[in-house]
């Protein structure tokens, strides 16, 4: 059994490269904007939070499929007007998708998702195997 330092940001940074990876090797599905994500690692699970103002939950899809966490989704525009003083409408609109690898600790199975004011928050569960585990340290004689 070897031992190995313990890096606490050690999958969150794993998870970042295979995303990364991914978006390089580029995929069949195309995406006319991506939405922003803030990843967390925390001692039972992994949380990612993504900004998707405007999009239903209804209209969210996520699947899971080869260790791989797949987000997509459509905004649509509800209308465009123009008035006096309107010289340019800036908004984004149109299919958005974001995959993540995740690491071999994720529990696919209990995956959920909910939400809440345009912020999609996505919990992956740690497998029951791989939660830290306290150890006590008792005196010696």
């Amino acid at each position: 059994m070897a031992i190995t330092r313990y890096e606490p940001w050690g999958l969150l940074s794993q998870l970042q490269r295979e995303l990364e990876r991914s978006v390089a090797e580029g995929s069949t599905a195309t995406a006319e904007w991506s939405p922003a994500v803030d990843i967390r690692e925390e001692a039972d699970k992994f949380v990612i939070h993504a900004d998707i103002p405007g999009v239903k939950p209804e209209e969210i899809d996520i699947s899971m499929e080869d260790g791989v966490l797949t987000i997509k989704g459509e905004k649509k525009s509800e209308s465009k007007t123009e008035k006096e003083g309107y010289k340019r409408v800036e908004r984004t609109y149109g299919s958005f998708y974001r995959r993540f690898s995740l690491p071999d600790t994720a529990n696919a199975e209990a995956i959920s998702a909910s939400s809440k004011h345009g912020v999609l928050e996505v919990v992956i569960p740690k497998r029951e195997a791989v939660q830290p585990k306290k150890i006590s340290v008792t005196a010696a004689e």
